[in-house]
């Protein structure tokens, strides 16, 4: 069972189609009965609860707890991926982000809330083990966890290779790669970004088509990665603005 505390966070969950146990409410302020008011029109289940009970399942909260149902993946991811390919059919413009050995679940969250604002289509991640960080994910992200499509893999190579069949370009972010304006991110792209410390991996270095790097003159080594993250998609959008 994960429970969902942020008002953003329970209130994304509530408008996507992700599935929800009930709302736990015990003493809601007016935003909180707001989110109530929500939940009914989704005909969410409402359950009447103390403090202590909420105090109990989760420190953190503000009156109201969202339940909800961890997710489940079913097929494998290759599946998964492979049915999102066939469903883009002859579409050009599309953009995946591969994330390798993202630790830390506010980064991950940061950089699903970038991925929703910039129109990523699919995410690619090396199974991160980390359920019992959903609510700091879905917090962090303000609830773009809920519509972000994400997929958890163990073979992130073999993820490359089906997307490289598919017509997509792969780009790894590193320091001291070239510098990510001279480079035609349209069409179909897939951005790689490596793991807080330890970047990318080297056989995911070797199946990049390039290597990009964000042009810097600040006297620190690198951008945290989800800061980055929101720079290279940002890019992307540009582009494929200026050709439109």
């Amino acid at each position: 069972m994960i429970y969902l505390s942020g008002f953003h966070a329970i209130e994304e969950r509530i408008k996507s189609s992700l599935p929800i146990r009930s709302l736990l409410v015990a003493k809601p302020g007016p935003r909180a009965r707001e989110i109530i008011k929500l939940a009914q029109e989704h005909k969410i289940q409402i359950n009447r609860t103390g403090t202590a009970e909420l105090d109990r399942l989760c420190a953190d909260h503000r009156g109201i707890l969202l339940e909800t149902e961890e997710e489940k993946t079913e097929g494998g991811h290759i599946s998964k991926l492979e049915d999102f390919i066939n469903n883009l059919g002859e579409q050009k413009e599309v953009l995946v982000v591969i994330l390798d050995e993202i630790t830390d679940p506010h980064n991950y969250g940061a950089i699903l809330r970038s991925c929703d604002q910039f129109g990523v289509d699919m995410v690619i991640t090396r199974k991160r083990r980390t359920a019992k960080y959903a609510e700091v994910i879905a917090n962090t992200s303000a609830g773009a966890s809920a519509w972000v499509t994400a997929i958890e893999t163990a073979n992130l190579s073999r993820a490359i290779e089906i997307l490289k069949d598919n017509g997509f370009w792969i780009y790894g972010a590193d320091m001291e790669g070239e510098h990510v304006f001279t480079k035609d991110l349209k069409g179909r792209t897939a951005i790689i970004l490596g793991g807080e410390g330890s970047g990318l991996s080297r056989i995911l270095k070797e199946n990049c088509d390039a290597i990009i790097a964000i042009p810097s003159k600040g006297k620190l080594d690198s951008l945290n990665v989800s800061v980055a993250a929101g720079v290279l998609l940002y890019e992307v959008i540009r582009q494929r603005a200026k050709k439109n």
